[in-house]
């Protein structure tokens, strides 16, 4: 369902500093303020279709690049991204819902937005309204007035709506609590069950060897180990330096 081959995700950031200013002054802009940055370096990687594959990793090992670059966001500087079928991603609280709408009326808009007709966006506020757990004056209000909480619940009920042949999670469901991640963990397992394909970004190894199959670990922009969830738990502990009973 996913293959990736010899990627390689580069940004470009602003050089810190008085010296570099005075450097890009002295040059006259021959030196630029920005230096290319390599976040993602010879990733190879393989997903089927009906799998959960979990990425753990510390902060800024590459994580949230990769699952941007699945979701065709950040476009790869060299190598391949192949990912069939409808992709729904959830790659940060907030990101894709319009602040001064409200709740029922970014579900319209997420609707059209994915292509889908006046019953697409009938089905998606109708599964809000039964999924997200949020009161009617809640989805009436605007979405800059929502907790963390309350944005993932509206978030992953839009982009769970039509059955998505791929799912993106990055780390969005930890806001969450206990019986909402239940629920959600249970309509992972339902798109499973129907063919989905997840990828779930987590620091919570004990999410990731609930729901996933196999996981990989990320470590400066590479993918360092992948395999059974367990196996990679221990792995990434051993990064941490960790350790690990048994």
């Amino acid at each position: 369902m996913i293959e990736v081959r010899g990627l390689q995700a580069d940004y470009h950031v602003q050089r810190h500093g008085a010296g570099s200013i005075k450097e890009y002054l002295v040059s006259f802009g021959r030196k630029g303020l920005l230096e290319r940055k390599r976040i993602i370096e010879q990733v190879d990687l393989d997903i089927a279709a009906g799998e959960c594959f979990g990425i753990v990793g510390r902060n800024g090992s590459g994580k949230s690049t990769l699952l941007r670059v699945l979701a065709g966001i950040v476009e790869p500087t060299a190598g391949s991204v192949t990912v069939r079928g409808r992709v729904a991603p959830m790659l940060a609280l907030g990101v894709g819902l319009e602040p001064e709408l409200d709740g029922l009326e970014n579900a319209r808009l997420c609707a059209a937005l994915m292509g889908g007709d006046r019953q697409a966006m009938r089905r998606t506020v109708e599964h809000v309204r039964h999924f997200a757990g949020l009161s009617d004056d809640d989805l009436r209000m605007p979405v800059k007035r929502y907790s963390t909480g309350m944005m993932a619940r509206l978030g992953f009920a839009i982009a769970t709506t039509d059955d998505p042949e791929v799912l993106l999670i990055d780390e969005v469901l930890a806001v969450g609590d206990a019986g909402f991640q239940l629920k959600c963990y249970e309509r992972i397992a339902e798109l499973k069950r129907k063919g989905g394909t997840i990828v779930f970004v987590s620091h919570a190894l004990g999410e990731v060897q609930r729901i996933c199959d196999r996981a990989g670990c990320m470590e400066a922009g590479r993918l360092v180990k992948v395999g059974g969830t367990h196996e990679v738990g221990v792995f990434y502990h051993g990064l941490l330096g960790i350790p690990v009973e048994g």
